[in-house]
């Protein structure tokens, strides 16, 4: 049975992409944080930082085989995104010697809807040492422009007009500022209406330069997160879903920014006429494997709200002080019967996950390889 249902899938998925109308994109531009980040943070970083753990092992060890830059074992959402498109994994923004005519990736770690100032004016935990909001990751694109539409028909709204661009799970880096330095999440609902509009209005500006294409995303559920389950741990069972076993307060945070983003994108649609704006939705995707996890693949047990990646033990495999890419930390056995990766990122099972959600449905409407 379980054979014939993966067969009946696949027809599917080849059905939907074969009656899709060709969308023909030549190349894809992306933004957004960790979630989507193929390499910059370990570019800008620079061989004078004190080494990253994301450049260790186990980190890559799925796909790639060897540690990338990507904060996971393997492959992110944007990836699968560009191989169904049938071009080439996108290379960081920062990389060196590289062509960028079929796409550049502009996501960071640690990558923020508001800038940094923000954080630093309100004493809020700053994450990164870097100005890489999603303000600075539009203004590296501007700088790219140039080289990208010189000579080409139609210039930069022409050359545009035929590429992907996807702005990634923007805010979670906002709310854990707050919630680091004591906020509460009640304050890091806050200031949800400020991130919504930074991300709607970078949505804007790319379609101002020529997009008719946005995929925007949701965030994930932050109560199913590893590192948040222990960091945020509370002491009453009324505070976690008894579906999920996720935090509740986390949950309706991240809940309350899709619905207000998904608002905001239905009146950005109406602004703008003849594009397409998806909403990429991170979370009901993820909120499904912490429930029915063996529905997917995952091992109930340990890989709903478990590390695959960490050490520590304890009841969610989480420990900050030896955690993934350290010496001697060591990951599970089998990262796809796992949904996170190392207390915080996904593996790439869960990425290809919400990707396949994205591309053919039902976790985005309309989909990505559709035209409507």
């Amino acid at each position: 049975m379980r054979h014939k249902d993966l067969c009946l899938q696949t027809l599917l998925l080849l059905w939907s992409f074969s009656c899709s109308i060709e969308l023909d994109y030549t190349s894809i531009f992306s933004f957004g944080d960790s979630y989507t980040d193929t390499g910059n943070f370990v570019i800008i970083s620079g061989p004078t930082t004190p080494e990253l753990a994301m450049t260790k092992p186990p980190y890559g060890m799925t796909f790639f085989g060897h540690p990338t830059g990507r904060i996971s074992d393997g492959r992110l959402i944007i990836d699968f995104i560009a191989e169904a498109l049938g071009l080439p994994l996108l290379p960081p923004s920062f990389a060196a010697n590289r062509s960028f005519e079929q796409g550049a990736n502009f996501a960071t770690a640690g990558g923020t809807a508001l800038d940094r100032t923000f954080f630093v004016v309100n004493n809020y935990t700053v994450l990164s040492p870097f100005n890489i909001s999603l303000r600075d990751q539009l203004r590296w694109f501007d700088g790219m422009k140039p080289s990208l539409c010189a000579g080409t028909p139609g210039g930069c709204r022409g050359f545009f007009s035929k590429s992907l661009f996807v702005v990634g799970e923007l805010g979670w880096n906002d709310y854990a500022s707050v919630l680091l330095a004591g906020g509460g999440a009640g304050e890091a609902r806050s200031v949800t209406p400020q991130v919504v509009s930074m991300i709607c209005a970078g949505t804007q500006k790319l379609i101002e330069d020529g997009a008719r294409t946005v995929v925007v995303s949701g965030i994930s559920p932050m109560g199913c997160t590893s590192g948040n389950l222990v960091l945020f741990a509370s002491s009453s069972e009324e505070d976690y879903e008894p579906d999920t076993g996720c935090l509740k307060s986390l949950n309706l945070l991240s809940m309350e920014h899709n619905q207000l983003l998904r608002e905001a994108l239905t009146q950005l649609r109406g602004r703008n006429p003849g594009v397409r704006i998806i909403y990429g939705d991170f979370y009901t995707p993820l909120a499904e494997l912490a429930a029915t996890p063996r529905r997917f693949g995952i091992d109930g047990e340990d890989g709903a709200l478990r590390a695959c990646c960490g050490g520590g033990g304890g009841r969610y495999n989480f420990n900050l002080s030896s955690a993934c890419g350290m010496e001697g930390v060591t990951a599970c056995d089998d990262p796809s019967s796992y949904v996170n990766w190392d207390g915080v990122h996904l593996t790439e099972a869960a990425y290809h996950h919400v990707a396949d959600g994205w591309l053919w449905g039902p976790y985005a409407q309309p989909t990505v390889l559709s035209s409507a």
